[in-house]
């Protein structure tokens, strides 16, 4: 007797340690979401694939067991399961039934991230900053400088801090011209603009946003949030024309600037129109009207997709909840009526006629675009304290800007084991 429980023991030791597999299941039974994408990502800088396991289980990660990778999820807080190679393969055969919705997405390598960020910036300014450490997904700062120099090719995922890419700096003058940070803000900028040899902060912006297409078009995954996806577009329309009060650059706007707007060279946003009064918030017709917004009853829906025939929108919406809570931002929601036609809407408030989140391509790359500043600071306010992920790390709509990060990483390709390195 003693001797069957000893080759037991053994039997059992063997399968964990050689047989076996790490199942990350990221439905509600997972303690730490947003960490378990830092594991994902730590996993692939070992050259070892992970499977993406689309719609099993809120999309769930596994991959090959590993007394290492098991201690980083223990430290981590990251809830994890192992099993036996038997049990991954029952796993990957019901995801490859034909009548089920999920599928299997391989992660193949650790994608080189860029943050693009003032440097005065703080890390809470962002939600995806926020997101990365949190995560503990390493990534690079560039701001002006670096995008003009040419790096945006080193790099496979681009974030776009909720940057001003209009030369109307937030269009914040009428509430806080007298305010030291705005004053500050603006005379870093023209600093910046004349030393790269731009005459107005305004072309700088629209150059930049120039190479940002040209990263895209080349292959890049660039991802937005809060008022980027909105003045990225009306600069990339404006180019040439002068859209700008003269509280911004000390000439008067094009009286024809509407008319002469060219949507042709927009990444998501068609016939919108310009607010170029400087005492009005809002940049464009893009944002819908923030008033009359209710906390309690602010959320979105994610659409469901087919995770064998639309992938891609399904990596994006992979989440253990499908209605989202809404969140406020200097770009909060999309309105459904200036979105172009071959635009993807993955998350919409139909009740509003506004999209939340929404995914295009352009040339050989992609883009995707969230609505609103941080999700879990529903009205975020100039000078708020950061926001503690400690308290959220189940948050579904930090979960939308993580789904992303990975996005760049994936590969249908049969999975490396460590033995094979």
């Amino acid at each position: 007797m003693k001797r069957y429980l000893v080759l037991f023991f053994f039997v059992l030791i063997s399968l964990q340690s050689f047989g076996a597999q790490i199942l990350v299941p990221m439905d509600q039974s997972q303690r730490n979401h947003l960490k378990a994408y830092g594991v994902a990502y730590y996993v692939l800088t070992y050259d070892i694939e992970v499977s993406w396991l689309l719609n099993y289980r809120g999309g769930s990660f596994m991959f090959e067991h590993h007394p290492e990778f098991e201690q980083e999820m223990l430290v981590r807080g990251v809830s994890y399961q192992v099993i036996a190679d038997v049990q991954a393969a029952a796993i990957l055969r019901e995801i490859a039934e034909p009548e089920v919705n999920m599928d299997e997405i391989r992660l193949h390598k650790v994608p080189r991230i860029a943050v693009y960020t003032p440097p005065n910036s703080l890390p809470w300014d962002d939600a995806v900053t926020l997101a990365l450490t949190y995560a503990e997904i390493p990534y690079d700062e560039i701001y002006d400088d670096e995008v003009l120099a040419g790096v945006l090719p080193l790099y496979d995922w681009l974030h776009l801090h909720h940057e001003d890419f209009t030369g109307q700096f937030g269009k914040f003058w009428f509430a806080f011209r007298n305010a030291e940070w705005y004053r500050e803000d603006v005379r870093l900028a023209e600093e910046t603009a004349r030393r790269l040899g731009f005459s107005q902060v305004a072309h700088l912006k629209l150059a930049v946003a120039k190479k940002i297409r040209d990263f895209v078009e080349g292959g890049g995954y660039m991802f937005a949030m809060c008022s980027a996806p909105e003045s990225i577009d009306i600069a990339l329309a404006a180019e040439g024309v002068d859209i700008l009060h003269e509280v911004y650059n000390g000439t008067p706007p094009d009286p024809d600037a509407q008319e002469r707007l060219d949507f042709s060279r927009t990444f998501a946003f068609e016939n919108f129109t310009i607010v170029p009064d400087p005492a009005i918030y809002e940049k464009s017709n893009i944002d819908v009207p923030k008033t009359g917004r209710n906390q309690n009853t602010d959320f979105f829906t994610l659409f469901e997709f087919s995770a064998k025939w639309d992938p891609i929108p399904t990596m994006l919406t992979q989440n253990h909840e499908q209605v989202v809570k809404g969140f406020m931002g200097q770009t909060t929601a999309f309105r459904k009526a200036v979105i172009k036609p071959t635009v993807t809407i993955l998350g919409d408030n139909r009740s509003k006629e506004e999209a939340r989140y929404i995914h295009g391509t352009r040339g050989n790359g992609t883009f995707t675009f969230l609505g609103g500043h941080d999700p879990e600071d529903y009205r975020h306010h100039v000078g708020d304290p950061p926001t503690d992920l400690d308290l959220f790390p189940n948050s579904p709509g930090y979960r939308l800007i993580l789904n992303n990060v990975l996005f760049p990483a994936a590969r249908q390709k049969p999975l490396k084991t460590m033995q094979d390195n």
